[in-house]
């Protein structure tokens, strides 16, 4: 009878170790928080969409490369091609949501892709993350719970745009002629109702130019640019599109010095084989993406001098490239705020980055111990207040690099602040939303 209970004791004792060797190994295994890339290196965007793309992964090598993950935990990630095209993005969407603890966050890198999963995301409750672009009126928390429309919007890049014209022009755009060329899609149309609604606030004049996808030809949009003689030309473009309506507008006359670009129509490749045919073109930054910072030196030490880098070493530190590590770093820093909450160490699950992305304090000190110290100023999100704080400057090509030629701008709350109360409460009243509490 002894012995039986011995070896029933034994038996006991080793049924536990097996099953603590178990959970030891999954929790290693679970510690590992996966992180879907969404991207287009095929397409008519894929000039911008390849060095936004390397700077997004490149980050998260960083990251693991330096700091062995978030609190310990790795960084994990996986690619999925859309081409800039909705469907191939939904069908990425839906293949990466559930991949190991559930999706970080995504990043669709485009506006048609993120109108088309914001519906999905919020039954899925998994975040997506638009820095610079998506659906403006997605900074109001109370209605886009599951939208970080982070460091600015279409809305908010409009309105610094006018407000650097304004400038120039004495502090009035009244009886000015704007014109507004852009790309005939989702992305191209966001910025219309901030302009017609500044324009009928402060009489200038908004004039519409949509240039038919992927851009290529433009000759008709330029020649009748060249007969309204607009004062100035907003150009919403991106890829293709941008080096080709430069090259229109230099070959028509009009003045590179008077078109301000979106800042995904103002990277290094927009311009670069152009050269002094650019010079004078203007562009806004995501805050101020065409510095060099700290982080660029640490990623050239722990990833490219390894030969570990996901593009060129060339590419580090271009307008594109930078951006993307601005928004992968947005991502990381979202995971490192929801482990403050929910436990270091540990993998979280979708619902519990979401915390992390709405609860956002990147002082300055903190962007300096990042090494991102000189491309951005602090940024704190809330459960109102999706998407922090939208500093901008105007940078301009002068035929062989950029030049920051303003100082730093937020748009005017005055006129974003009402435009994305009534885009957001319309949303809610569509779709049926209902609109929670912040209080």
């Amino acid at each position: 009878m002894q012995l039986k209970k011995i070896a029933l004791a034994a038996a006991v004792a080793a049924a536990g170790l097996s099953a603590l060797a178990t959970s030891t190994l999954a929790q290693a295994q679970a510690a590992e928080q996966f992180i879907p890339l969404l991207v287009y290196r095929t397409g008519q965007f894929a000039p911008l969409g390849i060095p936004w793309a390397d700077g997004k992964q490149d980050y998260l090598k960083l990251i693991n490369a330096r700091d062995g993950g978030v609190n310990g935990v790795k960084l994990a990630y996986e690619e999925c091609e859309t081409a800039y095209d909705a469907a191939k993005g939904v069908e990425c969407y839906e293949r990466l949501k559930t991949k190991g603890t559930g999706a970080s966050g995504f990043d669709p890198q485009s506006t048609g892709i993120t109108f088309a999963v914001t519906d999905k995301a919020y039954a899925d409750k998994v975040s997506i993350e638009t820095p610079g672009y998506g659906l403006s009126q997605s900074v109001d928390g109370t209605v886009f719970q599951w939208n970080f429309p982070l460091l600015g919007t279409y809305w908010t890049a409009a309105d610094v745009m006018l407000q650097d014209i304004a400038k120039k022009e004495k502090g009035s755009l009244k009886g000015k002629k704007i014109a507004l060329v852009y790309h005939d899609s989702p992305y191209g149309k966001e910025p219309i109702p901030l302009l017609q609604r500044r324009a009928a606030a402060e009489g200038f004049e908004v004039s519409l130019f949509p240039v038919t996808p992927p851009g290529v030809e433009q000759k008709s949009t330029w020649l009748q640019i060249r007969q309204q003689k607009p004062d100035y030309v907003l150009f919403w473009s991106a890829g293709v599109m941008t080096p080709a309506g430069i090259r229109e507008a230099q070959a028509s006359g009009y003045p590179r010095e008077k078109i301000y670009g979106i800042w995904w129509a103002g990277s290094d490749h927009d311009v670069k084989d152009i050269g002094a045919g650019a010079k004078g073109y203007n562009a806004i930054t995501i805050h101020n993406s065409a510095a060099k910072d700290k982080v660029h030196d640490e990623l050239k030490k722990y990833v490219y001098d390894k030969g570990q880098g996901t593009g060129a070493p060339s590419s580090i530190g271009s307008i594109a490239h930078t951006r993307g590590m601005m928004i992968s770093m947005l991502q990381v820093e979202a995971i490192r705020a929801a482990q403050e909450k929910y436990g270091k160490g540990k993998a979280l699950a979708s619902e519990q980055v979401r915390w992390g992305y709405e609860h956002l304090d990147l002082t300055a000190d903190k962007l300096k111990a990042l090494g991102f110290g000189e491309l951005m100023r602090p940024v704190k999100t809330s459960c109102q207040n999706h998407m922090g704080d939208d500093w901008a400057r105007i940078v301009q090509w002068d035929g062989g690099k950029w030049e920051i030629k303003s100082d730093w701008y937020q748009s005017d709350k005055t006129h974003i602040t009402p435009l994305v109360q009534e885009y957001a409460a319309k949303y809610a009243k569509d779709k049926n939303v209902t609109v929670r509490s912040c209080m």
